[in-house]
């Protein structure tokens, strides 16, 4: 959003529901704010800021299990279970989750409790895999990651692990595609693999309810159950620095550069 990346033709989808601003940017994008609504924790899909009008509706309880901060990451937790709907993993297949950004730590922590069942976690950042493996995942370098997976979830948002996800697959394998590129283009080898071993290739978006729960679910369903997930206390392992609001504007340019869940704090709190 801030690079201007949202194509024109994603400008009516991409909108969030109490976004400030039209596209290509300046706009009040944020989405994961968690305050106090007469007395009640709750968690609300807003932009940034300290105080806010928004429909009661639209704010869902915080648990009390689950402490403040950590809740910020409903909505990752949401896209998750979003992803987990569409993918419908099995107990028991090998299942393989490219990208250990904090979605991809939390679709592979949401595949461990699956019976018999463990996510292998592939990054390229060696520095992850203490993470993954807290969380319950196995962990490999690209180089050692394991192939014939019945079930890939990519999430690195990097086209190279697309195009690893297509030599990796099982026949007739699921590939769910969880990252978005923007304005990005992305070549895939459709002429090796995906033919051959008839492999089927799954876009995952959080702006709808999987068909799998549709009409079962509401948005507000899925974030309140998302909510309920965040009763872990291992989970505080995917939050990262803390920043004032007062201070993001110097902050901001480090903050872009990349890392897991960074946390914006107000007044005291």
């Amino acid at each position: 959003m801030f690079a201007g990346r949202v194509p024109e033709t994603q400008y009516a989808v991409m909108r969030a529901p109490l976004m400030g601003g039209e596209f290509p940017f300046p706009v009040k994008y944020g989405y994961a704010m968690v305050g106090d609504a007469e007395g009640e924790r709750v968690f609300v899909l807003h932009p940034h800021q300290d105080v806010f009008h928004a429909p009661a509706a639209m704010c869902i309880p915080v648990p009390d299990a689950v402490p403040t901060r950590r809740a910020a990451l409903a909505a990752n937790v949401e896209t998750a279970v979003n992803i987990l709907w569409d993918a419908a993993p099995l107990p028991g297949e090998r299942i393989a989750v490219i990208g250990a950004g904090v979605v991809g730590l939390l679709v592979g922590y949401l595949i461990s409790h699956l019976p018999g069942t463990i996510a292998t976690v592939i990054d390229v950042d060696p520095g992850r895999e203490a993470l993954a493996r807290a969380l319950g995942c196995d962990f490999a370098l690209p180089d050692a990651a394991p192939a014939a997976c019945e079930l890939i979830i990519h999430a690195s948002g990097n086209p190279a692990g697309l195009r690893a996800a297509l030599s990796q697959a099982a026949f007739e394998g699921r590939i769910v595609e969880a990252s978005w590129y923007g304005d990005t283009s992305v070549a895939l080898p459709l002429g090796e693999h995906f033919h051959a071993r008839r492999l089927r290739l799954i876009s995952s978006q959080v702006g709808a309810v999987s068909p799998a729960m549709r009409g079962r679910r509401s948005y507000a369903d899925r974030l309140g159950f998302a909510l309920s997930l965040l009763a872990d206390p291992r989970l505080d392992a995917l939050l990262g620095s803390v920043t004032r609001f007062d201070d993001l504007p110097a902050r901001m340019p480090t903050l872009l550069g990349g890392g897991l869940c960074h946390v914006v704090t107000y007044g005291e709190n």
